[in-house]
């Protein structure tokens, strides 16, 4: 059965992002423009804590969810980050 708004078989990742500081604004806006050019949905927060910014991802399969992590993990300012995978 899909979440609410998921088509089978697509799947929902959170990507937790450690930025450089002072660069958590300009991280959050490059991965939403990221996922946009990769044709996935993003929702990316800057958040308090451990991780600066937290983005939920939808994607129609895992390999999507590698270029998209993929893509994150080369962004200028992003220092680390931590990918979750949703199980239902």
């Amino acid at each position: 059965m899909a979440s609410a708004g998921l088509e089978e078989g697509e799947v929902i990742a959170y990507v937790l992002i450690v930025a450089e500081v002072g660069r958590e604004h300009e991280v959050k806006e490059r991965v939403v423009s990221l996922a946009r050019e990769l044709n996935v949905r993003a929702e990316a927060h800057v958040v308090y804590g451990e991780y600066d910014v937290v983005v939920r991802v939808e994607a129609p399969s895992l390999r999507k969810v590698d270029r998209v992590v993929s893509a994150i993990r080369a962004t200028p300012g992003v220092l680390r980050t931590i990918t979750l995978i949703a199980a239902e």
